[in-house]
């Protein structure tokens, strides 16, 4: 079985998949203090919840756009596991795609992957949003090329900065509100937050679609695009497992016999 770990800045998951199968799942608040040793205190008995023992993985891959967290997490595969992990954007690595950007290596493991099982899935030019500590908007062409892309702050890095700058301002839990217009400051907060954010998704993939001049198919990802798919026509389809079968496919892709 295989290992996946995507190492964001908020949360690093932890995937264990058989095959293209993702049989359990775990998140963890990503620490760049946190040393191998730690990592396999906290994973152990998740594993034996589910029946599982380190020695039943004989693969790992890992994403990460936090630097500062690869090392840990390359000694917990060799300590623990006892297997050289597969590291997207080592340049061994083939996504099998290209990256057509100014700079190919500055672009964030978890949007190449993304990209990668993208095109996998959906025919046709895509718009990957992902829904994390940033928000991405990821242009996929039909044949799969990574095209560029948009980085917006997420909302919960949104609403914490707002809390944090304006003295009367609280914290708010994201949450959709009946009418735009706040009768309160809570939820006028949350109206600005939610309605915002609706907003500029719809208004981003209307300039990308023109700008790029084709059809396109809007795909949401990561754990809050579950609240804002289906409050809008602009996000064609949700699929939060996208990031992992991008690590299941490059890891397929670059496993050696």
């Amino acid at each position: 079985m295989l290992l996946a770990i995507d190492a964001g800045n908020t949360n690093i998951v932890f995937a264990v998949c058989d095959g293209e199968k993702i049989v359990c799942e775990w998140r963890a608040v990503t620490k760049t203090t946190r040393t191998a040793d730690e990592y396999a205190v906290l994973l152990k008995p998740l594993f034996e919840l589910h029946g599982l023992k380190f020695d039943d993985i004989d693969g790992a891959i890992i994403a990460t756009v936090v630097p500062a967290a690869l090392f840990d997490l390359r000694q917990l595969c060799r300590r623990y596991l006892n297997i050289d992990s597969v590291v997207v954007g080592d340049p061994s690595v083939d996504l099998g795609l290209k990256v057509v950007m100014n700079r190919p290596e500055a672009v964030g493991a978890d949007r190449l992957v993304n990209a990668v099982a993208a095109h996998t899935t959906y025919p046709g030019a895509l718009i990957v949003v992902d829904f994390g500590t940033a928000t991405t908007f990821d242009i996929v062409g039909a044949g799969g090329d990574y095209e560029g892309g948009v980085i917006a702050p997420g909302i919960n890095l949104s609403a914490e900065a707002l809390h944090k700058a304006a003295a009367m301002l609280p914290r708010v839990a994201i949450a959709r509100t009946q009418a735009v217009i706040g009768k309160d400051t809570v939820p006028a907060m949350q109206s600005g937050m939610y309605w915002g954010y609706i907003a500029m998704i719809e208004g981003l993939v209307v300039r990308i679609k023109a700008e790029y001049g084709q059809p396109m198919t809007v795909i949401a990802t990561g754990g809050l695009g579950r609240v804002f798919y289906r409050q809008t026509p602009a996000i064609d389809h949700y699929d939060p497992d996208l990031t992992i079968r991008g690590l299941v496919q490059t890891f397929a892709r670059n496993k050696v016999s």
